[in-house]
């Protein structure tokens, strides 16, 4: 029996085209003052946080001992800030930057509060501006505002982000 031929294409838009899920925006898909609810959101392990602790030679014992982090203004061991961050930019990809031509800025990057493994973050990210290039017709850039909460709804970190994204209609008024 013969082998049943399909179109493949790696080609996202032509892949999109076939109803599949939108992976990112272009510039015109942007609007000002929306608030993505990124999904799904993430259970920190500690697990996750030895290992990226390890990877990232990260070695303070806040994260990484039990015995020192329990003698800590925290009294546990506390989930290492750039894994944080790092699962809130990951999360928000699929929104914000999955068609983006480059990640240009991160500013104003901070952490109001703890988070501890076993915390579940959510995340969020609202678009601040977005403009047109004035010298390449087919981009623009983003800027979005990205928001970490806890399950509680506590504010665990937070971080500005500038992207460069690509035109879905270069030339036309985004």
């Amino acid at each position: 029996m013969a082998a049943e031929t399909t179109d493949f294409t790696t080609d996202q838009r032509a892949r999109e085209a076939t109803g599949a899920h939108a992976y990112g925006r272009y510039l015109e898909e942007f609007e000002v003052g929306a608030v993505y609810k990124h999904w799904p959101a993430k259970t920190v392990t500690e697990s996750d946080d030895h290992l990226f602790c390890l990877i990232t030679m990260n070695h303070h014992p806040l994260h990484i001992n039990d015995v020192y982090a329990g003698k800590s203004q925290q009294g546990r061991n506390v989930v290492v800030g750039p894994l944080v961050y790092s699962l809130a930019l990951g999360m928000s990809v699929s929104d914000v930057s999955g068609k983006a031509i480059a990640n240009l800025a991160t500013e104003e990057l901070s952490h109001p509060a703890p988070v501890f493994h076993g915390d579940t973050l959510f995340v969020e990210s609202e678009v601040l501006e977005k403009k047109e290039s004035r010298s390449k017709l087919d981009r623009g850039t983003v800027k979005v505002h990205t928001r970490v909460f806890n399950q509680d709804g506590t504010l665990v970190a937070e971080f500005k982000r500038l992207v460069l994204v690509p035109r879905k209609t270069p030339g036309d008024a985004a």
